[in-house]
């Protein structure tokens, strides 16, 4: 393949990537800034807060489901297929949370309808991280694999910057314009991203590894019954190491938005440049990562990353404390730019190289919308509700950290690394068949 044709392949699966992240960012930031008082409306703020972050983790719980039926699409008919279908669908839900009219116009509607949009947003989501991995890791050389694998998962941070960005400058407006209009021209603007995503993934073909399931005639007539048959055991692996990359992140990059606006001070505007700053740092790292991981391998970069975000979970809360835009600019950076960055850099290619080509797509689909369903959208809403339960105490939140990093350290405990391996070469093996300890998950 020429380079010219592997660099719109990369950028293909970057942009899609990117667009998909901004528009759920999007509603992430806005339930913490707009839904709470503007969809889901009252008597106590907390309550109003609670049920905007609940609105948020819904879609998670959707993902999954996302995963099974674009994933089965996915392994079915090509990941190309599937990956405009998904982009569709996230734009179009998207655009229209920025025309919805909110609770002071059409009541209780006004939620239901935003509920309505964001679980679409979850079936879209679902099966384009997926998709976006496999574009990019499939196409890879295998002594490439790590930085390729990477590149989509720039998408999540550069996703989170654009809508940061936008947002950011929407809130320089009066208080009163931006409630009233100023937090729906993101939604609004992000249908000129998904044309331009549409179009740059015209012309590309479908990736190599299932060119040779077709040419075999070894597509599995109900990929998730093959999944769940032969690869049972790494469907529980991902799940597991999914959980380390997806709470701390969305504690740190949207819990923190209301936390250190309501807790300790800041500004909602100083905490959004912090986290953009961040977010732009640990883009920068992560395919510096994925080049170190084809030389060191996944795991021992993911173990590193795991333990430090176990470490950091104290230092960081005491860093938001002092009270300064310094001391939070810190610990955002170290946090979200530099320990997070190496766990998501692998994390894709980690999950490719467990999964056969015939049930690959469904594999990592599950293994990552499963875990991000149990630990990424419910992390605000558990954050909140320890708050409200121990007396806004930072000490449990700290703990939670703690936990999601053991939980996945204990998941790839026995994964070994994959990284001279050839894709192709990795086959479904009985579960009955596969052992752990010292030996490797098939």
């Amino acid at each position: 393949m020429e380079k010219r044709d592997m660099r719109r392949v990369l950028i293909a699966s970057l942009v899609g990537s990117s667009i998909e992240w901004f528009d759920y960012f999007l509603y992430g930031t806005v339930a913490a800034l707009v839904f709470n008082t503007m969809f889901f409306v009252s008597e106590d703020p907390s309550i109003g807060l609670i049920l905007a972050y609940a609105s948020f983790a819904l879609s998670f719980f959707i993902r999954p489901l996302g995963g099974v039926i674009f994933s089965h699409i996915g392994d079915k008919i090509g990941r190309k297929k599937t990956l405009v279908l998904t982009l569709s669908l996230m734009g179009i839900a998207t655009f229209g949370m920025g025309l919805l009219p909110t609770y002071y116009a059409i009541g209780i509607w006004a939620p239901i309808l935003l509920i309505t949009l964001r679980l679409i947003q979850g079936l879209g989501i679902g099966g384009e991280w997926g998709g976006a991995m496999l574009l990019a890791v499939e196409y890879a050389p295998k002594e490439k694999r790590g930085f390729f694998g990477s590149v989509p998962q720039m998408g999540v941070t550069i996703g989170m910057v654009l809508g940061t960005f936008a947002l950011s400058i929407m809130t320089l407006l009066p208080e009163e314009a931006f409630m009233s209009w100023g937090w729906r021209v993101p939604f609004l603007l992000s249908s000129l991203l998904v044309l331009f995503g549409l179009w740059i993934r015209k012309g590309i073909e479908e990736t190599p590894s299932f060119r040779e399931v077709k040419a075999k005639g070894s597509i599995p007539k109900v990929p998730v019954v093959d999944t769940f048959k032969y690869h049972w055991r790494e469907v529980l692996i991902a799940i597991g190491a999914k959980v380390v990359e997806t709470a701390p992140f969305y504690i740190f990059g949207t819990f923190v938005v209301s936390y250190a606006t309501q807790h300790v001070g800041h500004s909602s505007n100083e905490v959004l440049m912090a986290v953009m700053v961040a977010t732009i740092i640990t883009t920068i790292l992560i395919p510096i990562m994925g080049r170190l991981s084809d030389k060191v391998g996944r795991k021992p970069l993911y173990v590193y990353g795991t333990v430090a975000m176990g470490l950091y979970a104290f230092p960081y809360f005491w860093l938001l404390h002092q009270g300064s835009n310094l001391m939070m600019f810190i610990a955002t950076i170290v946090g979200l730019g530099i320990i997070w960055s190496p766990i998501t850099a692998v994390l894709g290619t980690m999950f490719s190289e467990i999964f056969s080509a015939e049930v690959r797509y469904t594999g990592i689909s599950l293994g990552y919308q499963i875990g991000a369903a149990l630990a990424g959208g419910t992390a605000p809403l558990i954050a909140t509700a320890l708050l409200l339960k121990f007396n806004n105490s930072y000490v449990p939140v700290a703990l939670y950290i703690i936990f999601t990093a053991g939980v996945s350290l204990l998941a790839i405990w026995a994964v070994r690394d994959r990284r001279d391996q050839h894709l192709d070469d990795i086959t479904a093996v009985p579960a009955e068949k596969t052992t752990i300890g010292n030996k490797e998950f098939s």
